[in-house]
């Protein structure tokens, strides 16, 4: 159950937020979204809450919702950020959980003095509302980097009350963007959509380098963001793609991918050797339209491309700033959290906190 939701889609013709839509959908939970997920808060609802034009009942619905689950073995009420958000509306984390009689796990992230701080912070309005705190997670470790941290963690938690439940390791696939995220989220002309728009990219590069020293910065699932007008770096990148094919087809196709990009395939072959399929994608930027021959390249060679009007370093910052949810139809992240939760996760203390406080009925 996700009392307060902030990101609302419509699903089977219902409002919902995204997170009651991923768990009802790879769980397969029969409870309607009216359920699961109660309140939403959409652009405009502050401003009309404080104005006094929000006239219904908030509270009540969530209790109502949270009445439909008193049949079950254990309820997880998933919170919206820290303790004190919702606090504009009435709803605050603090709020909710002292309203469903729910213990809290404060999660935070990476570090040792971060996390300590925000948990210890979090905590203080949790137990302000009469709200046991269960314990902290704290997730995005860079557990190599940092070995015996979970101790750590758990020994400065340790004076103020709090039990560490697990640390989760970071793994970056986990907050990148899907190559349909990047479509959506940089609004462009799409010039080729290539062949997996949910291929999650591993890394992001700037294409303003001489493109053999580029190559050497570029992973098969890298995106290349790249003004429109660097042809060099752009066909550098089709003849990484197209190299491998011209020189295992057959004479006549060979020909007629040499006819369609003969620069890239002909000129630059030598240079991407060894780095055959490097790059998962273009963003063309600064507004520049190649010219029809090289988009004829990337065509070719199945490459995922979007031509945009802002500049390189306006496109870079709004990938950099896409807020990356899972979703349903991501089977690989679904799969790793899954694998991540039981090895690093203290389940069975979870469970016990949970079963400490019976469903409201």
């Amino acid at each position: 159950m996700k009392p307060v939701g902030q990101r609302t889609v419509i699903e089977d013709g219902e409002p919902a937020d995204e997170d009651a839509v991923l768990m009802k959908s790879v769980f397969r939970l029969p409870e309607a979204y009216r359920a699961m997920s109660p309140v939403h808060i959409p652009r405009g609802f502050t401003k009309a809450y404080i104005a006094g034009e929000v006239v219904e009942d908030l509270e009540a619905r969530i209790r109502h919702a949270h009445e439909t689950f008193a049949g079950h073995d254990i309820v997880l009420i998933e919170g919206t950020g820290h303790a004190g958000v919702g606090a504009v509306v009435g709803l605050s984390n603090a709020t909710v959980a002292a309203m469903l009689g729910a213990p809290a796990i404060i999660i935070s992230e990476g570090g040792v003095g971060r996390p300590i701080d925000e948990i210890v912070l979090n905590a203080a309005l949790f137990e302000r509302h009469g709200v046991e705190v269960a314990g902290a997670i704290v997730n995005k470790v860079d557990l190599d980097a940092q070995l015996g941290l979970a101790s750590v963690l758990a020994q400065g938690l340790k004076p103020h009350g709090i039990p560490l439940l697990g640390v989760l390791p970071v793994k970056p696939i986990l907050s990148n963007p899907t190559l349909g995220m990047i479509l959506e989220g940089v609004d462009g002309e799409t010039i080729n959509r290539g062949p997996d728009l949910d291929r999650v990219i591993e890394g992001v590069a700037i294409g303003a380098m001489e493109p053999g020293h580029m190559l050497e910065r570029v992973g098969p699932g890298t995106l290349v963001i790249v003004p429109g007008d660097r042809e060099d770096v752009i066909l550098t990148i089709t003849t990484a793609h197209l190299a491998p094919r011209v020189r295992h087809a057959g004479t006549a196709e060979a020909a007629r991918i040499a006819a369609i990009a003969a620069e890239a395939t002909n000129e630059r072959a030598a240079a991407v050797e060894g780095h055959e399929g490097a790059a998962v994608g273009l963003v063309l930027t600064g507004g520049y339209r190649p010219r029809e021959a090289v988009l004829a390249a990337i065509r070719q060679a199945d490459l995922f491309a979007t031509l945009v009007p802002d500049d390189t370093y306006h496109v870079a910052s709004q990938v950099h700033d896409l807020l990356v949810k899972t979703h349903p139809a991501d089977r690989e992240k679904i799969a790793l959290i899954k694998t991540l939760v039981a090895e690093n996760l203290d389940v069975e203390r979870v469970l016990h906190a949970a079963r400490a406080v019976p469903v409201a009925r």
